[in-house]
């Protein structure tokens, strides 16, 4: 197993890793971990309280990041008609129907969210295999396949910064907050609007605890473990 470096090593020093931290605590100590020269991203991972091959237990959904995820997003929409005028005016950067379906199944997948309107997923259902891997198919269920008079409204929620989060085999939930050159505040709004998410995702199939243990870290630094009553419990003002 490789050693992590130096730079992590201190970090790990200067953490009370015995300590379950509010969240205000660890996004502050997630800050001042994240010593490293490029601009890190901050992550959350929760291990739920779910069984992830029971039907009745899975949790998937979209959270509107209120401070965006510090980089710019690229959108894509396979639309046609006046679908495809609104998205074209409503600022997508990409926006096409079987020119974009060719483009891609050659291979090009130069953007970050792909949307399409229900009239246009029996062309790209052919692109599974190359969009499902990359975590880029539009679904219903994470609001990326939508009607023409949604279509400018869920575009300028992609622009601004939105997340998907979904229950993985293994019953934990990955998903970016932000990053690490971020106040503290928006750091925190993000993360409350994430929590805020999720806890509105519970299925009705879930049992017991549902969130059983929370970390917040960035992508050089060590996990900071999160007290899962006061994370829960975060609210937007």
């Amino acid at each position: 197993m490789k050693e992590h470096g130096k730079r992590y090593q201190t970090a790990v020093k200067e953490l009370d890793k015995t300590k379950a931290f509010t969240p205000e605590e660890a996004v502050e100590a997630v800050k001042k971990a994240a010593t490293t020269k490029f601009d890190e991203t901050v992550e959350l991972h929760l291990r739920m309280g779910l069984d992830p091959r029971n039907s009745a237990q899975q949790v998937r959904g979209v959270a509107l990041l209120p401070y965006g995820l510090g980089k710019q997003v690229r959108v894509l929409v396979f639309a046609q008609g006046e679908a495809a005028r609104i998205a074209e005016t409503s600022g997508a950067d990409f926006v096409g129907a079987d020119d974009l379906v060719k483009k891609i199944e050659e291979g090009w997948t130069e953007f970050d969210i792909a949307i399409a309107t229900p009239d246009m997923m029996s062309k790209v259902g052919k692109l599974g295999r190359v969009l499902g891997r990359k975590g880029l198919m539009p679904n219903p269920k994470s609001g990326t396949v939508v009607p023409t008079g949604d279509l400018a409204r869920v575009l300028q929620d992609a622009r601004k910064g939105r997340v998907e989060f979904k229950l993985d085999r293994t019953a934990i939930i990955h998903t970016v907050v932000g990053k690490a050159s971020f106040e503290k505040e928006k750091l925190l709004g993000n993360l409350t609007a994430i929590v805020e998410a999720i806890v509105k995702a519970r299925p009705s199939g879930a049992k017991g605890q549902y969130i059983r243990t929370a970390y917040l870290t960035s992508s050089m630094g060590p996990s900071i473990k999160l007290d899962v009553k006061t994370t829960q419990e975060l609210t937007a003002s």
